[in-house]
């Protein structure tokens, strides 16, 4: 199983630097575009939706996403990651808490999944578009953040952090998670990109580092609670060893919208 998982990582960063680099701006938003397919029809799958229903509606968030970054409008952007930021900072922490059942049906389930997934595919298509390298460190976050805290849980782990939804999770993995997440950061922003302390200051750069570190921890709990709901491990088998899309972006699905968000409102302050 390591040895899968791993040559399946090396095989997706690969695809994913190709993607990045190779790409124009159209061909990107495609490729975003996919990855909103992926991660929809798996969506669907959790609720156990038929499959013409999964299929279409993958194919509507695809379409969506590759309308929304074509059309560019800072106003329409701002509201979808307006939205999600508020969805993730305000609605999935009680949600967690609570442990809430989304009722049967077809329409609540795939709503909240356009809330969940077709901004964090559209911030994706953007940030591309702002700067690829801090779009690159940016989702290096959510790595080092699950890197750290998987090894920190393991060392150390002792008190549970939401055992009914992720047993394996632990408060230990958490804060090393922060920990790698602060070193991360106050090496690249101190390297590579010392415009954002200089335009911040340290404390409130810190500070976002921490809030997205906790948005990760939330996303990936999110989607946690849903498998658990649906009795199922994985959210497909699409990727050997890593089971699905769901289950490698849920951290960014509540990160990158907030990113693009702050991002947006900089340049806009800055004109």
């Amino acid at each position: 199983m390591l040895r899968e998982r791993v040559v399946t990582a090396l095989l997706m960063l690969a695809g994913l630097l190709a993607a990045v680099f190779l790409l124009p701006t159209s061909g990107w938003w495609g490729a975003c575009g996919l990855l909103g397919l992926a991660a929809a029809w798996e969506w669907a799958g959790l609720f156990r939706l038929p499959s013409a229903v999964r299929w279409g509606y993958g194919l509507i968030v695809a379409a969506a996403v590759v309308a929304f970054a074509a059309i560019g409008s800072p106003a329409i952007d701002a509201a979808l990651f307006a939205l999600s930021a508020l969805f993730w900072m305000l609605l999935a922490p009680p949600w967690l808490k609570q442990r809430w059942r989304i009722a049967e049906g077809a329409v609540l389930p795939l709503l909240l999944g356009l809330v969940v997934l077709l901004p964090a595919a559209v911030a994706l298509a953007r940030l591309r578009e702002v700067n690829v390298w801090m779009m690159l460190a940016v989702m290096a976050v959510v790595w080092v953040a699950d890197i750290a805290a998987y090894f920190g849980g393991r060392a150390f782990g002792r008190r549970k952090l939401a055992p009914e939804i992720s047993p394996g999770k632990s408060w230990e993995g958490v804060y090393a998670g922060l920990l790698g997440v602060l070193i991360y950061g106050v090496v690249v922003f101190s390297v590579w990109m010392p415009m954002v302390p200089q335009r911040f200051g340290w404390p409130v750069t810190v500070m976002l580092l921490l809030v997205l570190s906790a948005l990760s921890v939330i996303g990936d709990l999110f989607e946690s609670l849903l498998k658990r709901q649906a009795g199922i491990k994985d959210s497909s088998a699409l990727l050997p060893g890593h089971g699905g899309v769901l289950d490698r972006i849920d951290s960014l699905t509540s990160t990158l919208p907030l990113v693009a968000l702050w991002v947006l409102v900089w340049r806009l302050a800055s004109q």
